[in-house]
């Protein structure tokens, strides 16, 4: 993952930069040229997760649209809490780990049609009102202070989510998502971000502390979820040996 990602540092941030090459959102379905936070982790997952480069776009397609997979703007996953976070650990890409930590706290709420339609972002997103997800959520996250202190104890590989303040008339709460990659620095994340504006490595101790001076939709924590591995996956052999996991 981190391999595969290291030549895209610097990139340009561009808002939604993916779509299904027709519909409300004509982008191409694949780019490496510019991110946002969500494609970036969607790119270099279908690429690390995928056992050869042509099972990738079957990858990228399972992360990021709902049922069949097929490509549609109404099929796609856009909301973290409702819809991307819950189908991809439901269908094993990703555990769920935030719970495993020290601190971590439970939220349970209900998102309504009067939600979304008192959203600010509302307007912008062209579907159908029966298509917007409504009723129960619960799910788990890691204060500020908690995440500060266990920075060593979260795995490399983790996607990190970042959790606003949970509000009844908002139905969303998560704003970024980036994900750690091994380094000698504790906990550094790569993460495409419209402050920066291109993909860069931040620690995400510092980010977490910049992040809380922010208080006009104040954040509370994170979720983090785990990549899980089938393997194995085709690689060149090197040397004439075979590849990892290939005996």
């Amino acid at each position: 993952m981190a391999a595969i990602s290291e030549p895209w540092l610097g990139r340009p941030y561009t808002v939604g930069p993916l779509g299904e090459l027709s519909g409300p959102d004509p982008e191409p379905l694949i780019r490496y040229d510019t991110f946002d936070c969500l494609t970036f982790i969607e790119e270099v997952f279908a690429l690390a997760l995928a056992p050869d480069l042509l099972s990738a776009q079957e990858v990228r397609l399972s992360l990021r649209y709902r049922g069949d997979h097929a490509p549609s703007y109404e099929n796609r996953r856009h909301f973290m809490l409702a819809e991307w976070i819950p189908g991809v650990v439901a269908e094993g890409w990703f555990t769920d780990i935030t719970a495993e930590l020290d601190g971590a706290v439970e939220v349970r709420r209900e998102v309504t049609a009067a939600s979304w339609a008192g959203w600010w972002g509302r307007a912008d997103l062209p579907l159908p009102d029966d298509r917007l997800p409504v009723g129960p959520q619960r799910f788990w996250y890691l204060p500020i202070d908690a995440a500060l202190a266990q920075l060593g104890d979260i795995p490399d590989g983790t996607v990190v989510f970042f959790l606003r303040q949970p509000v009844d008339h908002i139905p969303i709460a998560i704003t970024h998502v980036g994900v750690l990659i091994p380094s000698e620095q504790e906990a550094l994340m790569r993460h495409a971000s419209k402050l920066r504006g291109a993909l860069y490595d931040e620690p995400l101790g510092d980010y977490l502390i910049q992040q809380r001076a922010y208080t006009k939709w104040p954040l509370v924590g994170l979720i983090l979820l785990a990549p899980q591995d089938y393997g194995p996956r085709a690689l060149p052999a090197r040397g004439g040996g075979s590849a990892p996991g290939a005996d």
